[in-house]
């Protein structure tokens, strides 16, 4: 079984209350992937994520918080604030290390299948990609797929 390792943003826009058409789109993409799909992985999430749900206060707060309940975490060990160094000094994530660093940084270091994201800036981006596996290798580490949702419900999408 393939394992993907669930950054802040899903859980965020699983329970997305904006209504611009993007938004909603990327609730009912990670609304459709939820249902349907996850249970064909092995989920894994962090502290990290935990902590960023956390911050500041929200309406759908504790509900984001919940639905990672029973999802195992990584944690966040010594060789993980190595690598998020070397990212951040690297230029290839942003400076705050509890966010993008640390989440690439945990599933590349467990070695996770995909990198499930709805940060479209500093993970899932193919501009960034080719650095990201340029930074990884030259660590020995695994380069998971960074993807959103929508790509892993691709199936639907062709079958719809």
């Amino acid at each position: 079984m393939k394992s993907i390792y669930i950054e802040t943003s899903i859980p965020s826009f699983f329970y997305e209350t904006r209504d611009e058409p993007e938004m909603v789109a990327r609730k009912n993409w990670t609304h459709r992937w939820w249902k349907q799909h996850r249970t064909q992985y092995e989920l894994f999430t962090s502290d990290g994520v935990i902590a960023e749900l956390s911050e500041g206060e929200y309406p759908s707060q504790a509900d984001a918080i919940n639905l990672m309940d029973g999802i195992q975490r990584l944690e966040a060990i010594d060789e993980i604030a190595d690598i998020i160094d070397v990212y951040i000094d690297n230029h290839l994530m942003p400076r705050e290390r509890l966010g993008d660093a640390l989440h690439l940084a945990i599933a590349s270091y467990y070695k996770c299948d995909f990198l499930l994201t709805w940060n479209c800036s500093h993970i899932a981006n193919a501009n960034k990609f080719e650095h990201i596996r340029i930074i990884n290798t030259r660590l020995g580490l695994f380069v998971p797929a960074l993807i959103t949702p929508m790509e892993l419900c691709e199936e639907d999408i062709i079958n719809d």
